[in-house]
């Protein structure tokens, strides 16, 4: 019991010296706004007002791109169309007949829309087998990651999800991240599941190694076709 109360107080005053800094902090930005003269505090203002017309022009060009949208590449031709006019590309190569295929799009309908910085799409591999070859997708489904016209990650079936068909939006983000597609603002060396605690996986305490393109790590699980 003594050891439970010497714990609450370690917390308690842990709090409590964290609440004192972030009051310190705004106080000391409060003090340098003070010190500030009307000239510097427009300056400020036009630049804060310049930021916000550059991320209002910025989101415009997203959605001219097609961003904030789970879209579909109808053809093969159309890949590269849809990859050159965007810095950051999350590409899912499906099969109609997979179904873990349709896990994935459940997942990218809710990240398109979270991460408008980012393109999210989908091309039936059937439909592109020049495609698949020269990136080399060999298993469905497949996730390609792009960042300026350039491959910065592969994820090749469930195993870096933790093998299950359960994981979570949250992991799946997490694993794009990688790849430096999306703005993240998580911590990138603990998997987001590992947090909710002994998920009912054989993900939980083991070492994520990362897919890349022509790599090793796909999953072999029934669900999943070789290519």
């Amino acid at each position: 019991m003594a050891g439970q109360m010497d714990m609450g107080a370690i917390l308690g005053e842990q709090l409590l010296n964290a609440a004192k800094m972030m009051e310190e902090q705004v106080d000391q930005e409060i003090a340098n706004l003070d010190t500030l003269d009307e000239n510097e505090l427009e300056v400020i203002k036009m630049r804060r007002i310049e930021m916000m017309k550059k991320h209002q022009e910025k989101k415009a060009e997203w959605k001219k791109n097609g961003h904030g949208e789970y879209m579909e590449i109808p053809e093969e031709k159309e890949f590269f169309n849809a990859t050159k006019n965007s810095e950051n590309v999350v590409v899912h190569f499906y099969r109609e007949e997979t179904f873990r295929c349709k896990i994935f799009d459940k997942h990218f309908k809710i990240l398109a829309k979270k991460h408008p910085e980012t393109k999210f799409c989908k091309i039936d591999a059937e439909k592109c087998p020049f495609l698949c070859d020269r990136l080399k997708i060999r298993v469905i489904p497949s996730v390609l990651l792009i960042k300026d016209q350039q491959t910065s990650g592969h994820i090749m079936g469930f195993t870096e999800l933790g093998n299950t068909d359960e994981f979570t939006t949250e992991m799946l983000e997490w694993r794009i991240a990688h790849g430096q597609v999306i703005n993240y603002s998580g911590d990138l060396n603990t998997p987001p599941d590992q947090a909710a605690k002994k998920q009912k996986t054989n993900f939980v305490g083991k070492k994520v190694k990362m897919g890349h393109r022509g790599g090793k790590g796909a999953d072999d699980s029934s669900d999943e076709n070789d290519w």
